[in-house]
């Protein structure tokens, strides 16, 4: 087997095992029968081992291989606090449902192969743990109780639904409330919890800053940057140096912006416009990263590793360090920066009739903020407009292309989601002092429409060039998700026209449309979305569905996400004539892994921000408990409802806690009913409740009902 590719040996193996011939025979006895040499057996279980994780074959109690059954499938392992879990299997549309009895010890994050049962209990499908191919977590981050004669970990994440057993001699001095961080030695099994070690000790549960550090220890998020990185930055420079200016398109003379957030500091994206005749010209300006960052170099290495920037409610955990994302990649205002730049000719009806990508240098004429230009735009405020009196026509200009901009996406079916963020305010030792909806204006829109035609040029672009590239790809939503919503939202009077399996974009665009201003538009809103697949990276041009785009990619914002560096690569290379066979063939090898790297990365980040958001909600809640407040129900379960503050706080109003009547849930017309007395709850019913708990270890808010604003009876 010696000269064979991995490739080859794996084939080799797979039909020796599906042959018509083969007896599932053991490890032993599969080396013995294909007379494999003693020096050879550690690759052959290698072998094995990849067909399993690969779903084609399998492996019994006895230890005997076999031909994988049509029922037996491979997938992630997601547990819940209660002991049972689901797995979600890629390119399967629903997760696989897994009692607390069937797990065999499997924790959240493991890839595992279970068997689907043919059985399906109510309208799920249920399967079994057979074999847990690969652990995903091997530290855990928990409070600690302490007892006697050893301690125990109680994880933060609640899907781990076992505590970890930490004998005396490994507690490392820890004391009840401290959090710590455990590397489990023994993952246990379906009866016995597992087993582990403190490696380090966060700080009490009640110290400032430790809840945030233990939600960044969990996900593994890195802090510090490796010596090489430190190293290597000591020699970049603090501002452009004149022989990077060498062949570049000098636009140190066009009247320069950058439009961001008050608090930001790395300002990757500049905007000269211009209008002749019917034709505008549209400039979006890039901070040209790579030119600090040069491939295979510590910077770089480490860039790719974390994939993104983290932006945490008290702090941003950035992808390069602060001398290049707040310094000399910053399109600070007043001085002469590198920029690579997307020049779009755009028509009256916001068709792009030309465009041109060129290295530039630039040096911004003024700083802007989003709430400045909402005062001049929306508000017409006159010290706002004076004080900015030079710029006023560039931003009038650039509302009126924006609006074309986005009509045309909304003719083509774009969908816009227009959820409320939470902007979260914490004073000094990390406590929130105030929540509120976070809300997009005529400033924040008008750049986003710029950055998503700059997107779409560049990536149809290359496209046409058939050039290796990485592309921001979301899927078709699955038929059967789509077909659920169809069904709930009929519960509403609502439809949506599916043709040939498919959905367009343009339908579930007319269904928030019409549900706008309406007491059910957040649920139904939410609902849509959930339906939708996860936005990925992908080396293959597949579209956007959201964006109702055929091209996409994410090209403008090199400082804070990796792809959009690897893409500013690759077109500068191509600007140079450099893109020969050879960097094709590199490219080509390379580009998969970044952006897989890339996906997982991005998810791990938007998983961290939902976290600290979700405990700060919860820490700022802590002091209303007893007081009133109006909300609106916003989801509703078998054991609850969720209801929805103004200020996107949501809590759940338990059915345990409900002492007026038994209340029965309606699912298909998502409603709870009292079974005595008829009342009914339904979804974006207004409602006014009561806080009477705020748990941040369960990281949860309970409310009880004081009163039905919008009452309704059966």
């Amino acid at each position: 087997m010696n000269q064979q590719t991995l490739e080859e040996k794996k084939q080799i193996l797979f039909d020796f095992i599906n042959s018509d011939q083969y007896e599932p025979l053991k490890f032993k006895e599969i080396a013995m029968v294909l007379q494999v040499p003693k020096n050879e057996k550690d690759e052959l279980r290698m072998v094995l081992e990849s067909l399993i994780f690969e779903g084609k074959i399998t492996v019994d109690n006895k230890g005997k291989y076999s031909i994988i059954e049509s029922n037996i499938k491979v997938g992630t392992f997601s547990g819940t606090q209660r002991g049972f879990g689901f797995v979600i299997i890629e390119g399967e549309p629903e997760d696989i449902f897994i009692p607390a009895n069937e797990t065999k010890g499997a924790m959240h994050g493991d890839t595992v192969q279970i068997k689907i049962s043919k059985e399906q209990t109510g309208k799920r499908v249920e399967g079994e743990v057979l074999t847990i191919l690969e652990r995903n977590n091997a530290r855990i981050v928990g409070t600690f109780q302490k007892s006697n004669n050893f301690g125990f970990v109680i994880p933060d994440n609640q899907k781990f639904s076992k505590d970890i057993f930490i004998p005396k001699e490994h507690t490392k001095g820890a004391v009840t409330g401290h959090k710590v961080v455990v590397d489990i030695t023994n993952y246990g099994n379906a009866e016995k919890n597992p087993e582990g070690r403190i490696k380090e000790i966060l700080g009490h549960i009640n110290d400032p800053g430790v809840d945030i550090m233990s939600i960044i220890m969990a996900n593994n998020l890195p802090l510090e940057f490796p010596e090489g990185v430190l190293h290597q930055i000591e020699n970049i420079p603090e501002e452009v140096d004149t022989k990077d200016l060498a062949g570049r398109m000098d636009i140190r003379n066009l009247q320069t912006v950058t439009i961001d957030g008050e608090d930001a500091k790395d300002l990757d994206d500049a905007i000269t416009i211009s209008k002749k005749d019917d034709i505008y010209t549209l400039g979006v300006h890039i901070a040209d990263v790579t030119n600090y960052v040069k491939e295979g170099s510590p910077l770089d290495v480490e860039a790719l590793k974390r994939g993104t920037s983290v932006y945490l409610v008290d702090r941003v955990i950035p992808m390069l360090p602060h001398k290049l994302s707040n310094g000399i990649c910053s399109l600070n205002a007043g001085v002469d920066r590198l920029a690579l730049s997307c020049f779009m000719d755009i028509d009256a009806k916001g068709n792009v009739v030309g465009h041109k990508l060129s290295e530039t240098v630039i040096n911004v004429d003024q700083r802007m903020s989003y709430t400045s230009v909402k005062k001049i735009l929306e508000d017409r405020d006159e010290a706002e407009i004076k004080e900015y009196e030079a710029f006023v026509p560039m931003f009038e200009l650039m509302l009126e292309l924006a609006n074309i901009l986005r009509e045309k996406r909304r003719k083509r079916g774009s969908i816009d989601f227009d959820f409320p963020e939470s902007k979260i305010s914490l004073d000094k030792n990390g406590k929130p002092i105030e929540i509120k909806p976070y809300e997009r204006n005529k400033a924040t829109k008008i750049i986003e429409d710029f950055m998503l035609i700059a997107n779409e040029t560049v990536a149809e672009d290359f496209f046409w060039q058939e050039l290796p590239f990485v592309y921001r790809t979301h899927e078709t939503p699955d038929p059967e998700k789509i077909e659920k919503l169809g069904i709930f939202i009929n519960n509403f009077g609502y439809t949506i026209k599916i043709g040939q399996d498919e959905i367009h974009p343009k339908e579930l665009q007319k269904l928030l449309a019409k549900i706008e201003d309406t007491p059910e538009e957040p649920l139904i809103s939410r609902l849509t979305l959930r339906s939708m697949k996860q936005a990925k990276y992908t080396t293959n041009c597949e579209g956007h569905f959201g964006l109702s785009a055929k091209y996409y990619c994410h090209f403008t914002s090199p400082i804070r996400r990796y792809p959009d560096l690897q893409i500013h690569r690759i077109i500068k290379e191509n600007l140079k004539g450099g893109l020969g066979e050879k960097r094709v063939k590199h490219y080509e090898k390379i580009l998969n892994d970044v952006a897989r790297q890339c996906s997982i990365t991005e998810r791990r980040a938007d998983e961290s921000e939902r976290e600290v958001e979700k405990l700060k909600k919860v820490e700022y809640m802590q002091q209303f408990i007893g007081e009133t407040f109006e909300g609106v129900i916003s989801g509703i379960t078998s054991w609850g409802m969720y209801v929805e503050l103004p200020n996107t706080v949501e809590g759940m109003v338990r059915v345990a806690d409900l002492q007026d009547d038994y209340y029965i849930y309606d699912e298909a017309g998502y409603m709870m009913i009292g079974e005595h007395t008829k009342k009914t709850y339904k979804l974006g019913q207004k409602v006014t409740v009561e806080v009477i708990g705020a748990d941040k270890l369960q990281r949860t808010i309970d409310f009880d009902f004081v009163d039905v604003i919008e009452s309704t009876e059966n």
